[in-house]
């Protein structure tokens, strides 16, 4: 049971290392790709690269978890990134990359709400969030002024709200015992159909012969097969072994491994303020994973 428990916690860390480097391949790729059209391509990427891993079909469906998966496809791909994208054109980066560390928060009141499973939380879930806040707040602010935008705050807001209902959902579909391969697919199914609408909003535009520059076609496949198709199944396996809730504090990370990546990639200063919110970010994700039993516990 430990070697299982440390395989989730080592799957959530390895997909929160690679979501935190993800800003890097987008904003490379926004120089001549709309966001919806990045989000597009990376999921069919994904979703082409699950069926080639696994090209079997999921038998005996219920239609009761059929409406789970489609829920799933809805919020954590679809509304989450279509959400989290049209936040950034009203609101500073640095504004959402704090928002969005709230998921945990969301997804430990929905859990208490819908799951009896996660168990009881504790004061060490609250205390971490209070501190792992504070460190995104110091990460992101980092020599700039707090400006509050309503309308792209209240989107980021509302994209950490429906990531908290997708973990809640993955937790729901963990336990109808299909291959995590294959549930993920279909998850990715259904958000590609539920994007496909935006895509005429947003001036969608297929011109495929952009991935004739090396330089897009190697952002788009680490987005579509690495941060798609792998760190979905790799997520989605670390909820499976330990509840909704300790997965999702892992987000308490991004903040951290966008700093760290800003270093040594793109050569950005290291500040005294950078470094005390990434040690408290840090302090706060060991805080609310304090003691076995406690937080989300799924045991």
């Amino acid at each position: 049971m430990g070697n299982r428990k440390s395989a989730g916690h080592l799957a959530a860390l390895f997909t929160i290392i690679i979501w935190g480097t993800t800003f890097i391949s987008t904003k490379v790729l926004l120089t001549d790709f709309k966001p919806v059209e990045i989000l597009f391509f990376r999921f069919v990427m994904g979703f082409a690269a699950l069926f080639l891993v696994c090209p079997h079909r999921m038998k005996g469906v219920e239609r009761k978890q059929e409406l789970t998966f489609v829920l799933a496809g809805l919020c954590g791909i679809c509304l989450y990134y279509l959400l989290e994208n049209i936040a950034l054109t009203y609101t500073m980066a640095s504004n959402v990359g704090v928002i969005i560390s709230v998921a945990p928060f969301f997804t430990a009141i929905l859990s208490r709400l819908f799951l009896k499973s996660e168990g009881k939380l504790r004061a060490n879930f609250f205390i971490g969030f209070a501190v792992a806040m504070a460190g995104a707040l110091l990460i992101s602010f980092n020599g700039s002024k707090l400006e509050l935008n309503p309308v792209g705050d209240l989107l980021a807001v509302l994209a950490a709200f429906v990531w908290a209902c997708y973990s809640i959902l993955t937790r729901k579909i963990s336990s109808f015992g299909y291959p995590v391969i294959l549930t993920t697919r279909r998850t990715f199914f259904y958000g590609i159909l539920f994007m496909a609408p935006a895509l005429f909003l947003f001036d969608f535009e297929v011109r495929l012969e952009r991935f004739a520059d090396m330089t897009y076609l190697l952002n788009i496949l680490y987005l579509g097969l690495g941060a798609s198709a792998l760190c979905f199944v790799t997520w989605n396996l670390a909820v499976k072994v330990l509840g909704a809730v300790r997965t999702s504090v892992y987000i308490y990370m991004v903040p951290v491994i966008t700093v760290v990546t800003s270093v040594l990639i793109l050569k950005e200063p290291v500040t005294w303020v950078s470094i005390m919110g990434t040690l408290l970010a840090v302090a706060g994700l060991f805080l609310s994973e304090y003691n076995g039993k406690g937080s989300g516990s799924s045991e």
